[in-house]
């Protein structure tokens, strides 16, 4: 059994992978506690592999699932996973902050580390290598990321509710990439066209 958040198509609104139709799969809970945090993922509903493929096959035309949270590396394993892709003939993308291993079958890791950045607990990330790196900008040192192995990195500003510090966030990101041209932008856009 899985506790499974919510489950919901929608396209995918950062990197690499961004506007591509996708079913989502929000695990539930997070081994980090971030403030900047953007999901209410705690609650949850246990579910099966058959009960999980059931609601993803309502959406028989997108091409790609995402496991995401919270932290989904709490709850997947290798069953999971190659179950997922067997009955649904989907790609399988996870989001996560890269303090666990990851199950072997995974087609697209998106690493979004949350080491230094405050709130986050203690826990270290063990992954090295991922398909995308994804980090919140929050004017971190961006170097203590040089060790990880990624095909793309991508800064991202970090959403607040409050418009101007959220203006000055997305300003400050700019900057950080014109200053570190190995990184690309990345945007919320499905915050800025209103989807989930």
């Amino acid at each position: 059994m899985y506790k499974v958040n919510e489950i919901f198509h929608s396209l995918q609104g950062e990197g690499y992978n961004t506007g591509t139709a996708s079913v989502f799969i929000r695990l539930s809970g997070c081994n980090l506690h971030c403030s900047f945090c953007d999901t209410r993922h705690e609650e949850g509903t246990l579910m099966s592999l058959p009960e999980i493929v059931e609601q993803v096959m309502r959406y028989p035309t997108a091409p790609l699932i995402v496991l995401t949270g919270g932290e989904p590396s709490l709850w997947i394993d290798e069953d999971f996973v190659a179950g997922l892709k067997k009955m649904t003939g989907k790609r399988i993308a996870i989001e996560t902050n890269g303090t666990r291993p990851l199950p072997h079958g995974i087609d697209w890791v998106t690493l979004s580390p949350k080491t230094g950045l405050g709130n986050s607990g203690d826990l270290s990330v063990v992954l090295t290598r991922c398909d995308e790196l994804k980090v919140v900008y929050l004017g971190q040192d961006l170097t203590q990321y040089d060790h990880i192995t990624a095909s793309h990195r991508y800064l991202q500003p970090c959403w607040v509710d409050d418009e101007e510090q959220c203006r000055r966030n997305m300003l400050d990101t700019v900057q950080a990439v014109l200053r570190h041209p190995e990184w690309r932008l990345s945007l919320q856009t499905h915050r800025i066209l209103g989807i989930r």
